[in-house]
């Protein structure tokens, strides 16, 4: 299924602006336990300014404007979600760009990859302070994809993960679809596909997983 990323990176900046608008901002993230709600604002803010900066210097060497201690959250936040997508906007999906994958290097890379960065500190953000919204099936695989395709091969050249010597095939119960993610006898994982974007992610529970892909899962196979 083919996705409009302008359209949805509009859409999910608004949705997590609007999430932490007027919340506390001690509040902790669950899965990211050493982060306040303020903490994730900045974590994400901060990202889209680096990813902005990416695509108009073309490198990764930037220190992001930090949230002001005295900040409204939301409205220092919507600035720099507005800047990402005015960068995004004028630049054709084409036009060369520093990304994280070596295979793509083009301004395109970024307006699928801050969907599903905003997408997951969305849901980080509603788990905080209730019961989160679901993710859309077919955009949750496509974040399984990309983990697959870009963020655990470059965890592994990096090397910040060592190669899986067992696989782990992942199937989307919601979808019709599977991928792999390494090489060796595979380890099979069913599932929906949001609860699998977040077991890459660290953020669903392992415990009744085979202790075979909870072993696999518990790696950095996602930064």
């Amino acid at each position: 299924m083919a996705h409009d990323w302008l359209a949805l990176l509009r859409e999910s900046t608004d949705r997590f602006a609007s999430t932490v608008a007027g919340a506390d901002p001690g509040a902790r993230v669950t899965w990211c336990p050493d982060w306040s709600l303020r903490d994730l604002v900045d974590h994400l803010g901060g990202v889209h300014q680096w990813a902005a900066h990416a695509v108009v210097d073309g490198n990764p060497d930037f220190d992001p404007e930090p949230v002001p201690h005295d900040a409204d959250l939301a409205g220092w936040y919507r600035r720099h979600a507005s800047a990402l997508l005015e960068v995004l906007s004028q630049t054709p999906p084409d036009a060369p760009a520093w990304t994280l994958d070596k295979a793509d290097r083009t301004a395109g890379f970024w307006r699928r990859r801050q969907v599903h960065e905003t997408v997951m500190h969305t849901w980080d953000a509603e788990e905080a302070l209730g019961p989160p919204s679901p993710i859309d099936a077919s955009l949750a695989w496509d974040g399984v994809r990309e983990v697959a395709d870009v963020m655990y091969p470059r965890q592994v050249r990096l090397g910040r993960v060592d190669p899986l010597l067992s696989s782990l095939q992942l199937v989307a119960t919601d979808v019709g679809d599977s991928v792999i993610i390494g090489s060796g006898e595979p380890v099979v994982v069913r599932d929906r596909a949001e609860v699998l974007l977040r077991l890459l992610w660290h953020r669903a529970p392992l415990d009744d997983l085979d202790p075979r892909a909870a072993g696999l899962l518990s790696r950095p196979i996602a930064p």
